[in-house]
């Protein structure tokens, strides 16, 4: 069997219309390349924001202009304006538009373009997130030496998705020396997290774990939103075996036998209010 595969961009069976342009969506393995064609005057919130339904672009791009020149705006008003051969790179959240009377033709090299255009699979809920880090990881490596650090991660792997398992969490994605989880409550959230934060001590680690409720977005297995972001701040202000949750999850999982000591408002990064944080420990 030939390991030779490949796709012309020039293919009809490939291509589809994206407002006053036409895309071009070649597989080529597990990726995706695409190729644009866009007429003067196109702009992504006009020709594709009815269709894909979402405020703003939400693809992860990386293009290579071959011809005419795009106009790119983030959701937080940063602009830029690319011409033919500029290489670049841009974020989900943002407008795009035809610069001028010459059209656009645009290469995207980025893998991941094969529903670009296309309605939004995206979907809201409100749901609890957990999420966990090793704690003085570098440190650890340094005092028990590659080998036993690399049982050491893989016994703290199993530990933590045994829990999630029994918790009826959801296993979202590895965050360095960490988990991110998604669970169908507060108080089954806060369980796993007490559990797991006790039954890692026995390896010699110690992790912090942060515990929030809110409302994410779902792409896929993939999970959005400002949500996503609190999570991991409340997280990073928790101390060595601490477990750190927000009032909103302390007041669902009130009835629970937990304990929740108030730390006060936080300001944390990137976030537009005070966060009240909580330790949590079994009641």
């Amino acid at each position: 069997m030939t390991r030779l595969k490949g796709a012309n961009l020039a293919d009809p069976a490939h291509q589809r219309p994206i407002g006053r342009g036409v895309g071009t969506m070649n597989p080529i393995g597990p990726i995706v390349v695409g190729r644009a064609q866009l007429e003067p005057g196109w702009r992504w919130s006009i020709d594709l924001r009815p269709i894909v339904g979402t405020e703003s672009c939400m693809v992860h791009h990386l293009q290579v202009l071959l011809a005419g020149r795009l106009a790119v705006r983030m959701d937080d008003g940063e602009e830029a304006v690319f011409g033919p051969l500029d290489t670049f790179e841009i974020f989900p959240g943002h407008d795009t538009w035809v610069v001028g009377d010459e059209p656009v033709d645009i290469l995207d090299i980025s893998g991941n373009v094969e529903d670009f255009g296309l309605p939004s699979t995206v979907s809201r809920a409100v749901a609890t997130l957990l999420m966990t880090d090793i704690v003085d990881s570098t440190a650890n490596l340094a005092r028990m030496g590659d080998q036993a650090w690399r049982q050491t991660l893989a016994d703290h792997d199993r530990i933590v998705r045994s829990e999630l398992h029994r918790g009826q969490g959801r296993e979202i994605a590895t965050t360095g020396d960490g988990f991110l989880a998604e669970f169908p409550s507060a108080a089954a959230a806060l369980a796993s997290a007490l559990r797991i934060r006790g039954a890692v001590r026995a390896l010699g680690i110690e992790i912090r774990v942060g515990v929030h409720t809110g409302e994410i977005e779902r792409a896929g297995d993939d999970v959005r939103g400002l949500t996503v972001h609190t999570v991991a701040r409340v997280m990073s202000s928790a101390g060595p075996s601490e477990v750190l949750t927000t009032m909103i999850t302390r007041l669902l999982s009130a009835a629970g036998p937990y304990a929740f000591d108030d730390r006060g408002e936080h300001e944390l990064k990137g976030l537009p209010a005070p966060v009240e944080l909580f330790a949590v420990t079994p009641a």
